[in-house]
């Protein structure tokens, strides 16, 4: 089969794919041919969850299998082996097919097994499940260590007053970067009440590429009533990554903003890299909003008025 031939059979899959699975498969990076789907028990509540993402190298169907990666914070040990093997299998089966469907059921099969003989707490399923990244945590990026402490002490966690009528803010979504099949893509979102932190990522999670990220790290600093500062991070399984991005919000002093940061892990370690990618991802957002002025500037985004001046 030649290059072209493999090129019409992957469109053809994927084309496929997309009416089959319809918003649980989607596209991470179609110029590197990098997609993904969540595949759950089948259960009316579905407890487990395992989201797969696959590379689709040039030669794929003719000659080799897709790449792969298995995203699920409980999937370990013998437990991995076994559904890498049964995918292993169906390869050596179809080989010089499309198997990514085969893939897929077969991995739904495991999952409705495992909820028919190990019944757990159903609230589990209800929550979105955090991939711990699997690469070295070094601090060779120039990122000193003793900062953590320090936001640790400075940022405050106090609940702030209700308020009637808060809504979710409108949200910036940033350029996509890609690095040895790793995407990173950043949003933001102006927040004035903590309230609204978890509406923007509500809203962020009714798309399933979003979702299906192997990390969403946030930061975010709200100025509240008597000079308070509200702030906080969230790794999301990419240790340090929240902390990190916090930081340069402190740095640039953004005040009344969310920043959120997609991570697509690739199947490559990008090592303190991927730290660069999330810091640039915040910085060129916070660039593209607003968020970055002069000493002289307002605090907060500036208007168009303003804009006009500089």
């Amino acid at each position: 089969m030649s290059s072209e031939e493999n090129k019409t059979a992957q469109n053809d899959e994927i084309e496929a794919l997309s009416s089959i699975y319809g918003d649980e498969w989607c596209a991470v990076d179609e110029q590197c041919n990098i997609y993904c789907i969540t595949v759950n028990d089948g259960t009316e509540k579905p407890i487990w969850t395992i989201c797969i993402q696959v590379h689709l190298p040039e030669n794929y169907p003719s000659e080799s299998p897709p790449e792969y990666q298995l995203n699920a914070p409980w999937l370990r040990g013998d437990e991995r082996r076994n559904i890498e093997d049964s995918l292993a299998d169906v390869y050596c089966e179809n080989i010089g097919e499309s198997i990514i469907y085969l893939w897929v059921e077969k991995i739904r099969e495991h999952l409705q097994s495992k909820a028919n003989s190990e019944p757990v707490n159903t609230d589990h399923g209800s929550k979105r499940q955090v991939t711990m990244t699997t690469e070295v945590t070094g601090h060779d990026d120039d990122f000193d260590p003793s900062i953590l402490l320090e936001l640790q002490n400075y940022t405050t966690d106090h609940d702030q007053e209700p308020s009637d009528g808060i809504e979710c803010p409108s949200i910036s979504h940033g350029e996509c970067v890609s690095d040895r099949r790793s995407t990173f893509q950043p949003h933001l979102a102006p927040v004035h009440h903590k309230s609204q932190i978890k509406m923007v990522m509500d809203k962020l999670y009714e798309n399933k590429k979003i979702e299906n990220a192997t990390h969403n790290i946030i930061a975010y600093r709200i100025c509240c009533t008597n000079n308070i500062m509200l702030q906080g991070c969230e790794d999301d399984g990419e240790t340090h990554a929240g902390s990190r991005m916090l930081h340069l919000l402190q740095i640039l002093e953004a005040e009344n903003v969310l920043v959120i940061v997609s991570r697509w892990y690739g199947g490559i370690h990008l090592g303190p890299d991927r730290f660069k990618h999330i810091n640039n991802c915040t910085r060129t957002i916070l660039q593209k909003c607003g968020y970055i002025k002069d000493k002289a500037d307002k605090k907060g985004p500036r208007t168009n008025s303003e804009k006009k001046k500089r």
